[in-house]
């Protein structure tokens, strides 16, 4: 029997569970992604620029933009660019390391913190509403299958 999947009102034959699969994580994706845009937005925020702040909440000692980049959920080929627009909205502070003039040391603001505070409930909410039907239970294994996904664990 072949795989199927319904894409929006037709169904569409798939070449294998695995391209089911990962054509629905895709939607799936999307669709959260799409959620969290008017959250964000309160805070005049992209998710990127999110995901830099809670990275760089995370790491209060500050990170070279090289490490932000690895840490990031999805790559961005101008970093540099992105932290500019943070930096200037005073997200984000840049400085140079004394020991070593070539790396560049990015920290969160105060005013990044506090933008990162004022979204810390409006994103859990958004989260619980658009995940919380699934339960405790299923929300583990869910969580447990991505990272096998990913290859974090067998």
């Amino acid at each position: 029997m072949t795989p199927k999947s319904q894409p929006r009102g037709k169904q569409r034959v798939m070449r294998s569970p695995e391209e089911a699969a990962f054509l629905e994580l895709l939607r799936t994706t999307e669709m959260l992604s799409r959620g969290l845009v008017p959250v964000l937005k309160a805070e005049d925020l992209s998710a990127t620029q999110y995901n830099v702040l809670r990275i760089l909440r995370g790491a209060p000692e500050g990170l070279p933009c090289g490490e932000i980049a690895n840490r990031m959920i999805s790559r961005d080929p101008d970093v540099t660019r992105l932290l500019d627009r943070l930096e200037k909205r005073g997200l984000i502070s840049r400085s140079r390391e004394t020991t070593d003039r070539r790396m560049v040391v990015t920290r969160i603001t105060s005013e990044g913190l506090q933008s990162l505070s004022r979204l810390d409930n409006p994103v859990q909410q958004a989260h619980i509403g658009q995940l919380g039907h699934l339960g405790r239970k299923r929300m583990e294994l869910l969580t447990r299958l991505l990272h096998v996904c990913r290859g974090e664990e067998s």
